[in-house]
């Protein structure tokens, strides 16, 4: 297994793993808090220090914005911390066009923290930004009195605020497709005029990022009330206090080092990480338990014992839609079955992922069934492959999973990673060096 360094057109060739190893792994910080606390501190009043943060493409994304909102953000990414003087509410920019690549919480998060200035604001990104939908946030907003829409009518960005101010109110949203809408009106409610209400029409997926906001504004020093995953209330005059904030590492990144723990019959170990994380995605953790896992949580360390052979299992990724193509990719090496159930969601993420993730495994020879909401995948031997990652980064770090058991699996577009986990290759290529 070679490291990073590749060039976006060169294929990454994974080395398989020919014995079982005993690996510790330092991660990276959690993009979703990273991104939650930069917001967060930028809102505040005073001066914020965010420790053990993620630097990748999205927060990078979600810095740049915010210093084009006129935020002061001073980034130290050898020592993994921000530093961000807050506008106590107030954007000083009359006006910006934000570029957010393909950052989903950095598109959604902004496009509800520009309303509480004043001016028209574009936020904009990628050609696969332009495809994810946003319309249940911009119809959430409109309904608590901002002017905005998709500029170009599709319900996706590039979207147009015309910024007044937040006055508050009620807002009825969707709750099918994605939490960031929900996250991005309780992140900015607290500077509205009056009360925000927000209720969540029919199932919400991904509820335990719900979860994180609410952590984190509580962290900064504001309360919002919920009504399970139902509704959720945020009173009008409270403000963000400054703080010191350490961001805890990322469970969507652990995933794929549980994952090749998991089809190696090796040991990993995760510190910083524990039984105290709100992170849903740990939930593969339970999955990985019923297919024969040994799996330890701490406090704040976790570890997984891989099994001589995993077992079939059906398991829903409704609340962690995030790590089901990871079980989707070592599902070969089950000794039955596996069915992925609960992943309708993950069709608008960085790329279709049931349909990116089912197009590879029967490229590699697999016997794979499809439904809109399920991914079932039979076991079986894979085949050499040159895996398409579909510029995004969880197909890409999945599949590299693959490639620890399965010889002749190369990664195309390794650098996709970037946008979260850019050392991930040399993380990987770390599990079998000695202790």
């Amino acid at each position: 297994m070679s490291g990073g360094g590749t060039g976006a057109s060169v294929a990454l060739p994974i080395e398989p793993v020919t014995r079982p190893f005993d690996a510790v792994v330092e991660l990276p910080g959690s993009k979703s808090y990273s991104n939650r606390a930069l917001l967060v501190a930028a809102l505040a009043a005073g001066r914020s220090e965010i420790s053990e943060a993620l630097f990748s493409d999205d927060t990078r994304y979600m810095q740049g914005a915010l210093e084009a909102l006129g935020v002061r953000v001073q980034a130290d990414a050898a020592a993994r911390s921000f530093v961000v003087d807050g506008v106590d509410g107030r954007f000083p920019a009359t006006g910006a066009t934000l570029q957010v690549g393909n950052a989903g919480t950095a598109a959604r998060f902004l496009t509800a923290a520009v309303a509480l200035a004043h001016g028209t604001f574009v936020v904009d990104g990628s050609p696969a930004m332009r495809k994810r939908p946003i319309q249940p946030l911009l119809d959430g907003l409109r309904a608590l009195g901002v002017d905005a829409e998709s500029q170009e009518g599709t319900g996706c960005p590039p979207v147009v605020v015309r910024a007044n101010g937040l006055p508050g109110g009620r807002a009825r949203m969707r709750g099918d497709i994605s939490s960031q809408y929900f996250s991005a009106l309780l992140l900015a409610a607290p500077y509205a005029a009056g009360d925000v209400e927000i209720e969540v029409e029919g199932e919400l997926v991904s509820a335990p990022y719900i979860a994180m906001t609410l952590s984190t504004m509580a962290d900064f020093g504001v309360r919002a009330a919920r009504d399970g995953d139902r509704a959720f209330r945020v009173p009008a005059g409270q403000r963000y206090q400054a703080r010191r904030y350490a961001v805890e590492p990322d469970a969507s990144g652990a995933s794929y080092f549980f994952a090749a723990a998991a089809v190696t019959g090796s040991r990993v170990v995760v510190p910083r990480l524990g039984r105290r994380s709100a992170q849903g995605d740990l939930g593969l953790l339970d999955v990985l338990a019923r297919m024969g896992c040994e799996v330890a949580i701490e406090a704040d360390t976790i570890t997984v014992q891989g099994p001589a052979r995993l077992r079939a299992v059906e398991a829903d990724f409704t609340r962690m839609g995030d790590v089901a193509t990871t079980l989707m990719a070592i599902a070969p090496f089950a000794d039955g079955p596996v069915t992925v159930r609960g992943v309708a969601q993950t069709h608008y993420e960085e790329s279709d992922r049931p349909v990116a993730a089912a197009n590879e495994l029967r490229r590699m020879g697999l016997h794979v069934e499809s439904t809109w909401d399920s991914v079932t995948i039979h076991p079986g031997s894979p085949r050499p492959c040159e895996v398409q990652t579909y510029d995004d980064h969880r197909i890409a770090m999945s599949f590299a999973v693959t490639g620890l058991r399965a010889p002749g699996i190369a990664i195309a577009n390794p650098d996709c990673v970037s946008k979260t986990f850019p050392e991930f290759f040399e993380v990987l290529a770390g599990l079998t060096k000695p202790r």
